[in-house]
C-alpha cells in the first residue's frame, strides 16, 4: 500500500541530512516528488563548486528551477576560490531567470574577486519578499526594484563607487553605468523593513552633500507611499547634529507611516542642555507605542562612562515616555543597552556587535 502525501511530507521532514533526502528521490513518484521541493525549496550557495553546480542544474532542468524559494549565499564559511571562473555570475545570472517562483534572494559578493552586480537580475520574472545585495545603485537594481511589488524587506550594503578602470567581467553581462533612473512612486508598496546606509550614494539620493534635508524628505515621501506602517526605523549618520535630530524626529511624527505604530527608532543625537533635551522627550511623548530608541551622546561633554549615569538617563527619558523599554546609548560607535524589567534599571555596557540589529527584532 502506498503512503498518503501527507506521511511521505513527514517522512522528508524529519530525515536527517540532504544526502539521505535526496537518497529519497529513488523511493517512489511520490517521495521524489516531495524530496525535491525539501531539496531546492532553500539553497545555501557556500563556495563557488557550490553556485556552478547549483546553476547549471537550474539552467537544465526548469522543472527544478521552480521550486526554488530561497537563494542565499551569505554567512558562507568559506572564501570564493581566488581562481573562481570568470563565467560565474554569468551563470548566475541565467539561474535565476529560471527561478519563477523565488521569494527571498540574499546576494552578496565581499568574498568574491569577481564583484557582482545588479545586471544577474535581468529579465527576471520573480517577486521576492526579501531581498538583501551589496550591488551598485544602478539602472539594473533600480528596474528590478520597481518591478518588485510585495518586497517586505530590502538590505542594500554600501554603495560602491564606480571603478577607474574596468575591472574583469563576462562577454555577456556588461558592468553598470551610473544611474539615471529613479525609483517610481509606486515602487515597493509593502515595504515595512529597510536597511541600508546613504554614505557612498548620495549623488543618487541628494547631490552636493550635506543637504540632509533633501536626503530626508526624500526618505519620508518613500516611506509614506507604504501601505503598511513602519514598526522599525534606523537611520545612522556620523554627521547628524542635534539640530538636524530634532528636525528628523518631527518629521517621523508628522509622517502617517511612522508615527502610529512604530517601534523602534534610531539613531538620534540626545540633546546636551537640559531645556532642549525636554523638547526632545517632549516629541518622542508623540509616538504612542515606542519600545526602543537609539541614541547617540559622542557630543556630551564629559560623557556618561558608568552604569549609574546610563540608568539615569534612562530613567529620564522613561519619566516622558513610559513605553519604553530598552535604550540604546552610542558613544564613539561603543554601545550600551539599558533595559527595564520587572521594575529595574539593566546595563550591559560594551554589548556587542548584534546591537545594531535590535531593530529588525521588533
Amino acid at each position: 500500500m502506498e503512503l498518503t502525501l501527507e506521511a511521505i511530507s513527514i517522512i522528508v521532514k524529519h530525515t536527517g541530512s540532504r544526502s539521505e533526502v535526496a537518497l529519497l528521490c529513488r523511493v517512489s513518484k511520490s517521495f521524489r516528488r516531495v524530496a525535491e521541493r525539501a531539496l531546492y525549496k532553500t539553497i545555501h550557495l557556500s563556495n563557488s563548486e557550490a553556485v556552478l553546480a547549483w546553476s547549471s542544474t537550474l539552467i537544465d532542468s526548469p522543472r527544478l528551477a521552480c521550486l526554488e524559494s530561497d537563494v542565499s549565499n551569505e554567512d558562507s564559511n568559506e572564501s570564493y576560490d581566488v581562481e573562481m571562473p570568470e563565467e560565474i555570475w554569468e551563470g548566475i545570472g541565467a539561474a535565476l531567470r529560471k527561478t519563477t517562483n523565488l521569494k527571498s534572494l540574499i546576494m552578496h559578493s565581499q568574498n568574491s574577486p569577481i564583484p557582482a552586480h545588479a545586471a544577474i537580475l535581468r529579465d527576471t520574472s520573480f517577486t521576492l519578499h526579501i531581498f538583501h545585495c551589496d550591488f551598485d545603485w544602478d539602472d539594473d537594481l533600480i528596474h528590478f526594484l520597481n518591478a518588485q511589488t510585495v518586497l517586505r524587506d530590502l538590505y542594500i550594503l554600501d554603495f560602491k563607487k564606480q571603478a577607474s578602470t574596468p575591472s574583469r567581467t563576462t562577454d555577456t553581462i556588461d558592468m553598470p553605468s551610473p544611474s539615471n533612473t529613479i525609483l517610481d512612486a509606486s515602487s515597493m508598496p509593502h515595504l515595512t523593513t529597510l536597511e541600508c546606509t546613504f554614505s557612498e550614494a548620495v549623488d543618487a539620493l541628494a547631490p552636493h552633500r550635506p543637504r540632509k534635508e533633501d536626503e530626508m524628505n526624500r526618505l519620508f515621501r518613500s516611506i509614506s507611499r507604504s501601505s503598511r506602517s513602519i514598526r522599525s526605523l534606523d537611520i545612522a549618520d556620523s554627521s547628524y547634529d542635534e539640530a538636524f535630530s530634532m528636525d528628523l524626529l518631527r518629521t517621523v511624527i508628522s509622517t502617517k507611516g511612522t508615527r502610529s505604530d512604530l517601534r523602534y527608532l534610531g539613531t538620534l543625537v540626545l540633546p546636551v542642555d537640559g531645556q532642549e533635551r525636554l523638547k526632545f522627550y517632549g516629541l518622542l511623548m508623540r509616538l504612542p507605542v515606542l519600545q526602543t530608541i537609539e541614541l547617540e551622546i559622542s557630543e556630551w561633554e564629559p560623557p556618561p562612562s558608568t552604569a549609574e549615569a546610563f540608568r539615569a538617563l534612562a530613567k529620564e527619558l522613561r519619566l516622558y515616555c513610559p513605553t519604553v523599554t530598552s535604550v540604546v546609548f552610542v558613544l564613539d560607535f561603543e554601545r550600551t543597552l539599558v533595559t527595564f524589567m520587572n521594575g529595574a534599571f539593566i546595563v550591559d555596557v560594551g554589548i556587542d556587535a548584534g546591537a545594531d540589529l535590535l531593530w529588525r527584532d521588533i
